[in-house]
């Protein structure tokens, strides 16, 4: 402002001295007309020139004025413009420490949830593991179910059998006592044979011999055992030993009595002298102590079956005891190798086989042991 107030200052043209603009009453008198004319026009001017100078000054004043208010105006502005970067500074600050806060909030939360999350497989993994544990000891609680009636089935408190299960010993002892087996009888038969000089008879052996093709069925049925009667380990024993030792004259209870055994749910009690047969169906079905339910033919009944849950009892004869008995023998012995309980070699467990087989075709026969 003040360099625009210099150049207009510049520009305007010089002025004269400075002349009274009214003139005293003796110049007046004194002057004449034509130096009153004079006089009119340079008061004239001198007025002209008196308004100019007071628009130039009261122009400065006004400059100078709005000069200050504009300064005063700027000092405002910046100090408002520094207040607010010192709170921009300030909030990028908060910002700043929120972001640090919101990471370090974002990662223990991460690292909480992974460590949760490593609890829970942890949790889980023993979990599993208490779960096939429990589920092993079931089954082996199991497998000592069905071998405790198995032996409740072909034991009696008169009549143990001492050799329900060889399979479960140690095969060294087992195959000591097949080969070596001998009685009290025999040994001090041989003794007196002996004090009197006489001859003792040769003990007879039997003689064994493997069929290639049963040996190969069953050693592919061991590979991978199943009860399953599609196989042709299983599916000739069907055919050869347990269907015909298993087909009695009642057909529908012969067919019950065959599903009972596999399914492992037949009963098979001792009948006490007193005891009344418990009858749901009809009494001819049933039998009786003096009737075989089986056979349909008069026996003495020494013990009665049940199927499942039924409730209903069968009095059956000492030969059909035997033939469920022998075929029974059978399913808990492959029952107890596919649950991986036998611990023998391949071989003894097919002769194990065998001898179960043959028990089966001897009750078919008829044979059975005299405590029947």
């Amino acid at each position: 402002s003040k360099v625009s107030f210099e150049e207009e200052s510049q520009k305007q043209p010089t002025v004269g001295h400075w002349k009274p603009l009214m003139p005293s009453k003796g110049n007046k008198e004194e002057l004449g007309p034509g130096c009153q004319d004079a006089g009119g026009v340079d008061e004239t001017q001198s007025t002209e020139q008196l308004n100019v100078s007071r628009l130039r000054s009261s122009s400065v004043e006004i400059r100078e004025k709005g000069s200050e208010f504009l300064k005063d105006e700027l000092h405002k502005a910046q100090k408002e413009l520094k207040l607010k970067d010192k709170e921009c500074e300030r909030l990028s600050k908060v910002r700043e420490q929120l972001e640090q806060e919101l990471e370090e909030l974002t990662a223990s939360l991460f690292e909480e949830a992974h460590k949760m999350v490593r609890e829970a497989n942890t949790k889980q993994a023993a979990a599993e593991k208490q779960l096939r544990e429990a589920r092993g000891k079931i089954d082996m609680l199991q497998a000592e179910v069905t071998a405790l009636k198995t032996l409740v089935i072909t034991s009696t408190p008169s009549s143990p059998n001492r050799e329900l299960h060889p399979q479960l010993q140690s095969p060294s002892k087992a195959g000591f006592r097949k080969g070596h087996g001998r009685n009290k009888s025999t040994s001090s038969a041989m003794v007196s044979a002996a004090s009197q000089n006489v001859a003792a008879e040769p003990v007879s052996r039997e003689c064994k011999e493997v069929d290639s093709i049963l040996f190969a069925e069953f050693q592919a049925w061991k590979e991978s055992p199943t009860l399953d009667k599609s196989c042709s380990f299983l599916d000739r024993i069907y055919r050869e030993d347990i269907g015909p030792c298993l087909d009695f004259t009642k057909q529908e209870l012969s067919e019950l009595v065959r599903v009972a055994v596999e399914q492992n749910t037949l009963t098979i009690e001792p009948v006490a002298s007193q005891t009344l047969p418990v009858v749901k169906v009809a009494a001819e079905e049933c039998g009786g102590p003096k009737k075989c339910a089986l056979s349909g033919l008069p026996r003495t009944c020494k013990h009665r079956i049940m199927l499942g849950d039924s409730g209903n009892y069968y009095y059956i004869s000492p030969s059909c005891r035997a033939r469920i008995t022998a075929v029974c023998n059978f399913f808990t012995y492959i029952r107890y190798i596919q649950q991986g309980l036998v611990r023998q070699d391949v071989e003894l467990m097919y002769w194990e086989v065998m001898r179960l087989r043959r028990e089966m075709s001897l009750a078919k026969l008829g044979f059975y042991p005299s405590e029947m």
